[in-house]
């Protein structure tokens, strides 16, 4: 299991275009993935999930995978997460 903390630095968080993107890129791996909040806990490949954790410009977030991707998936999240991600829609 892979667990890291995360600052969101997009301006508009992980709103419904970002989300549907980080959903995307979560998708592609093999490992349960979880993005959890303020004790709060949704999988990273559900839309409705990440919408309801309301992440937004500087939120806290923690990363969670568990398979044989793990490492990478964590990575490749983590770096979008930090990007910016207006960038990479």
């Amino acid at each position: 299991m892979v667990i890291r903390d995360v600052v969101v630095k997009s301006e508009t968080g992980l709103q419904s275009k970002t989300a549907a993107v980080f959903i995307q890129k979560a998708s592609n791996y093999k490992s349960s993935i979880w993005v959890e909040k303020a004790e709060r806990k949704a999988n990273a490949k559900s839309l409705l999930g990440l919408l309801s954790l309301g992440i937004g410009h500087g939120a806290k977030v923690t990363l969670i995978a568990e398979g044989e991707d793990e490492e990478k998936a964590v990575t490749e999240l983590e770096e979008f997460l930090n990007s910016g991600i207006e960038g990479n829609l």
